[in-house]
């Protein structure tokens, strides 16, 4: 059962993930959140790095669509200036939006990479739905009222898999 909230990686920061690495995988798409896996929960806009990271991932030819929780307003102020698709409201960790995405950005699941800061939304998402999962150390320190309730259940489970040697965490 807790193996459904096992990433198959997990790295320190979104700009661990080199487009060269994913090439070689065989990774064309990126499913990724928006709220402290990209900037701040409470940040409106990307940061410079960021920007510049997007634009490696396009240089590449690795498409990208946010899959966030948060409302239509949050998540199209972020993603239209940059030209990233997104889905809002995406009910993490249901599978729909993830197969959505992978319509929009015309790929097999195969070939794409779910990146999330959560593993109860989108490790556990992307697990259940059969994609490759990534997950990095959140970007604040802060959050937003429901996710406070999950970061608890999450260290109980992170916990966990540091005692099984199951994975190696930073906060």
């Amino acid at each position: 059962m807790l193996k459904q909230f096992l990433p198959n990686q997990h790295v320190k920061s979104i700009f661990d993930i080199k487009p060269e690495e994913l090439k070689r995988k065989g990774i064309r798409g990126i499913i990724t959140d928006l709220d402290n896996t990209l900037v701040e929960w409470d940040r409106p806009t990307a940061t410079p790095k960021l920007v510049q990271w997007f634009e490696e991932m396009k240089q590449h030819q690795i498409l990208i669509t946010i899959v966030s929780n948060n409302n239509k307003e949050r998540v199209q102020t972020f993603s239209e200036p940059l030209g990233i698709s997104s889905i809002f409201q995406a009910r993490k960790p249901l599978g729909l939006a993830f197969h959505r995405a992978i319509k929009q950005m015309g790929i097999k699941k195969e070939e794409t990479v779910v990146i999330g800061d959560q593993l109860l939304t989108d490790v556990l998402g992307g697990n259940r739905s059969g994609f490759h999962t990534i997950l990095v150390v959140p970007v604040a320190q802060t959050d937003g009222f429901a996710t406070r309730i999950n970061r608890k259940i999450e260290r109980i489970i992170l916990n966990w898999f540091r005692k099984k040697g199951m994975l190696q965490w930073e906060e």
